[in-house]
């Protein structure tokens, strides 16, 4: 498609959005009496109008029912988990028997370590991609000294090559075949956090499988973003959390997928609680663990109804509009911001750099050179939510759900503008 910078293109675009009626679906941020531009779904989604109903109804029910609220409700609670694993199969190409919803993302990536990382004197090393988010960076290293292990022997970090700001796929496939048979597990996140980097989780996963390695991914800016499908490229397990692009709400529940492989088996190491056991068998209070058929086998206490209610709430949305839909909005949303940038970037002395390669979902990761915090915080003024991060990158997330071509438009219009007004 050829791009215009021009008001009159992005009105004419948002006209043509088949999704356009889901932004007032939203609730936004009011900044100098306006709705502000919101560029930070990668960090926590706007929360959707119909969230506040799903609580309602839950806090209706604990109301008038109390403790009968478990069966009673219109939504029973022992099984409201149930409801949000077939949206999130979609979501994430599985199958819902291998989805749950429970704890957050870093507890169930250390739950999950439990049976899919299972070092032996030879088999030890977890692969990683270098400066991984700082949480699952504090996991990796725990858990290698949990079992007796030195985290500068066992923690293998692929590095960038020097001067250039994403991984290649051919170093990842390269050090998994480097570390061989002392692989004992791959663990990378899906979606970088800080450049936006898709990897490519099809042959990532298939490289580990060959070494004989679990293979799992942190899925925290992957699910609702990319295009995923765990199931078919044979992931052992992965985990993220929902408050991102899912908009579920501040650090609210994590979803995980554990492969159907491993479904049923009561022989696999992982800690076991009352909520993992079988739905059919679980008020009989037997002494034995019977773990349940599916997934639910690793949750461990029942879930947080009124977190979950949100959650169930964002996924009703994806359910009424398919990811194909949102994925090929993204594409061009996140191509027009990369357009505007470049556009405007022509007009004025400071230089855009864009170090989010093609392989991406809707967030860019800019680099500003020549600015500094300051532009960051009068952007914050003007009302555009923006993320910063050090040294002078700003990442700008444009969610298909509730952000606009306009929005894009009017972004680099007050970009322009900001840094103008300091010559």
């Amino acid at each position: 498609m050829n791009f215009e910078n021009t008001l009159s293109f992005a009105v004419e675009m948002d006209k043509n959005d088949a999704l356009k009626g889901y932004r007032e679906k939203f609730i936004y941020p009011q900044v100098n009496s306006k709705d502000v531009i919101y560029f930070t779904g990668n960090s926590l989604g706007l929360q959707p109008k119909v969230a506040k109903d799903y609580v309602d109804e839950v806090m209706k029910d604990w109301a008038e029912l109390a403790v009968e609220g478990h069966f009673y409700a219109e939504k029973p609670w022992w099984d409201y988990h149930e409801r949000l694993a077939k949206p999130l199969a979609k979501i994430v190409g599985a199958k819902p028997e291998e989805v749950s919803v429970m704890n957050t993302l870093t507890v169930n990536l250390h739950f999950l370590m439990v049976s899919f990382y299972r070092p032996t004197k030879k088999r030890f090393k977890i692969l990683c991609e270098e400066k991984a988010f700082p949480s699952d960076q504090y996991m990796f290293n725990s858990q290698v000294k949990f079992h007796g292990f030195n985290p500068e022997e066992a923690i293998v970090e692929v590095k960038k090559r020097e001067g250039e700001h994403s991984w290649r796929t051919e170093d990842i496939l390269n050090k998994i075949n480097e570390v061989g048979d002392e692989l004992a597990l791959v663990l990378i996140g899906g979606v970088n956090y800080y450049n936006g980097q898709v990897f490519d989780m099809e042959a990532i996963t298939a490289a580990g499988k060959a070494q004989g390695a679990f293979v799992g991914w942190d899925l925290a800016h992957a699910v609702g973003n990319v295009e995923l499908n765990l199931s078919k490229w044979n992931v052992d397990f992965a985990a993220w959390c929902s408050y991102k692009y899912t908009n579920s709400g501040p650090g609210n529940a994590s979803g995980v997928f554990i492969n159907e492989k491993y479904l049923g088996k009561e022989d696999i190491p992982r800690f076991e609680g009352w909520w993992g056991t079988k739905k059919e068998t679980r008020f009989l209070m037997k002494p034995e663990f019977e773990p349940a058929v599916n997934a639910d086998a690793w949750q461990v206490s029942n879930p947080p109804v009124l977190s979950l209610a949100p959650y169930l709430a964002s996924l009703q949305l994806f359910e009424e509009v398919g990811m194909p839909a949102l994925l090929q909005k993204q594409r061009l949303l996140t191509g027009y911001l990369e357009f505007v940038l470049n556009e405007i970037d022509k007009e004025v002395e400071t230089v855009f750099e864009i170090i989010t390669p093609k392989e991406r979902g809707c967030q860019l990761s800019v680099f500003l050179h020549g600015e500094g915090r300051e532009l960051f915080d009068k952007l914050m003024k003007a009302g555009v939510i923006v993320d910063w991060r050090e040294p002078n990158v700003i990442r700008l997330a444009p969610v298909p759900f509730y952000c606009s071509f306009e929005d894009m438009y009017r972004f680099g219009q007050l970009l322009k503008e900001l840094i103008l007004s300091k010559k």
